[in-house]
């Protein structure tokens, strides 16, 4: 699973505690200096990122963070388990808001509902088949059976099975009866992938 990331602006205070303990957080936290630092040499994918700052009015304006990637605090005291519990709850806010609307080619996927859906036509996934849709559309490249054996069902390169096969088959099928689509999954000699 992947951490979710907590950016700490201009908060030596909350960074310093938060850095005691970091051994124990479910996110990883960042440190910036100033909006400057955190501008500059900030490259992180804002939608799964949690903002904490004390100033929080230039960074919504220079950087499309929206309010829900931005928590604000001032120097108030606060027990150190009711901040963590705020902070979690905005990272899974954050989280399902990401998880629920997923573009892929003319698609979008719900990762909470796990539904495909395209021109109000909606498909229900399995797990294996939205973790299969989001490995070929996350690398770009084409991927052949023990690839996808080794990353996606953890089984070794030289194991003989047809699982791979099977799956992306069935997948396939079931989107060109719902959606009339040969193409959303490609097939070639090297692999499998999504253009």
């Amino acid at each position: 699973m992947i951490k979710q990331n907590v950016s700490i602006i201009n908060f030596d205070s909350l960074y310093e505690i938060l850095d005691e303990i970091k051994e124990n957080l479910f996110f990883t936290i960042i440190k910036y200096e100033d909006e400057h630092d955190f501008i500059k040499n900030s490259n992180l994918d804002i939608k799964n990122s949690l903002v904490i700052s004390k100033n929080n009015l230039k960074l919504t304006l220079n950087n499309n963070i929206k309010d829900i990637n931005l928590l604000s605090f001032n120097d108030y005291p606060l027990p150190l388990n009711k901040l963590l519990e705020i902070i979690n709850i905005q990272l899974i806010k954050l989280k399902f808001n990401h998880q629920s609307k997923i573009n892929i080619k003319d698609y979008e996927i719900n990762l909470n509902s796990k539904f495909l859906s395209k021109n109000n036509l909606s498909l229900k996934l399995t797990e294996k088949e939205i973790e299969i849709i989001l490995y070929l559309n996350e690398k770009k490249t084409k991927h052949d059976v023990a690839d996808l054996q080794k990353n996606i069902w953890g089984y070794s390169p030289d194991m003989e099975t047809h699982t791979v096969e099977t799956h992306i088959y069935r997948l396939r099928k079931k989107i060109s009866n719902k959606f009339n689509d040969e193409n959303f999954i490609l097939s070639h000699q090297n692999g499998y992938f999504i253009d």
